[in-house]
């Protein structure tokens, strides 16, 4: 087991350590969430449970808030920005975070890296200790900023959340080899606030194995994207309780054309129940993705402590 793979599965008592604070969304504000990689895609996911809870929210890339934010949100509007960033240094989301609140635009940080830049660039600060032996590849850190964000946008995430993330990832972990033995494409779909964790599992299988991944929501990978199936693809579909039974139509369509089927929260070539709190079922289901992409890498031969052109903290002077 190498340092990603305990980073993984060590990960679980990190998100019981992190405890509650009283830092909430403004009520009078939109929230903006924006980070970079990894960061953005798990924006997206927490502008979601924001929405759900009244908040009115939008997630967006670090470099596109700090050059284009008139493209996003009207200038006018008053916003709050959520700036989330796992070292604090990422030039992106420090520079939107700076930007911010030149305008006088207040921002709230989500990190694991106390007294880092993007500490210095806010108003008020969320943080969490990540695993010790992580590397450029963000696994317990993605989750923890996860969660950092539900808690903000009111979702109760406890010890419940914890006890079935890591059963969700021993249950599926002895089916992993056999699933992606033979396959080269991986494809991820989710909707609602799966979908920023649909986005970031392929990222993850990207980064750590080299491989041709996408995400999308559900019913729209017919438009187009389903082209792609045939006995060398393995879905990952996370399914939403609120549209389960169409999504599982899909899943029985891509396997008659020759994909294998992780169902997770619903039917597949393997299905597995999502327990815990329903609104942190995409942070459930995270871990399983992060030990997805480790095995694809493993099966590739491929080192995930070193991955190609990656490093871990994206600088640009």
């Amino acid at each position: 087991m190498n340092a990603t793979e305990r980073g993984i599965r060590e990960q679980f008592a990190l998100w019981n350590k992190l405890a509650p604070n009283d830092v909430t969304p403004s009520s009078e504000r939109m929230q903006v969430v924006v980070g970079c990689g990894t960061s953005v895609h798990i924006a997206d996911s927490i502008a979601v449970a924001l929405n759900a809870h009244g908040h009115l929210a939008r997630a967006v890339p670090g470099n596109e808030w700090t050059r284009r934010r008139g493209d996003y949100v009207p200038l006018e509007a008053p916003v709050e920005v959520v700036a989330l960033s796992r070292s604090g240094e990422s030039t992106e989301t420090v520079a939107a975070a700076r930007v911010s609140r030149a305008a006088g635009t207040p921002v709230v940080a989500f990190t694991c890296a106390p007294g880092s830049a993007l500490c210095r660039e806010a108003d008020r600060l969320v943080e969490a200790e990540t695993h010790p032996e992580e590397g450029i590849v963000m696994t317990a850190s993605a989750s923890l900023m996860l969660l950092m964000g539900l808690r903000y946008a009111g979702v109760t995430v406890g010890p419940e959340t914890t006890r079935a993330a890591e059963a969700l990832l021993n249950a599926v972990d002895p089916v992993l080899p056999g699933l992606i033995e033979g396959r080269s494409h991986f494809v991820f779909l989710g909707g609602g606030s799966y979908y920023g964790v649909a986005r970031e599992g392929a990222l993850k299988m990207q980064e750590m194995s080299l491989s041709q991944s996408e995400a999308h929501h559900p019913l729209e990978y017919r438009h187009g994207p389903i082209s792609l199936i045939d006995e060398r693809s393995l879905v990952v579909f996370m399914y939403h309780p609120d549209t389960r039974e169409e999504e599982a139509v899909l899943a029985e369509d891509l396997q008659r054309k020759g994909a294998k089927v992780l169902g997770l929260g619903g039917p597949g070539t393997v299905s597995f129940d999502v327990g815990g709190d329903v609104e942190a079922g995409a942070l459930t289901c995270l871990p399983v993705l992060q030990l997805l992409g480790e095995y694809v890498a493993r099966m590739k031969g491929l080192d995930t402590l070193a991955p190609r052109h990656l490093t871990k903290v994206v600088t640009v002077a």
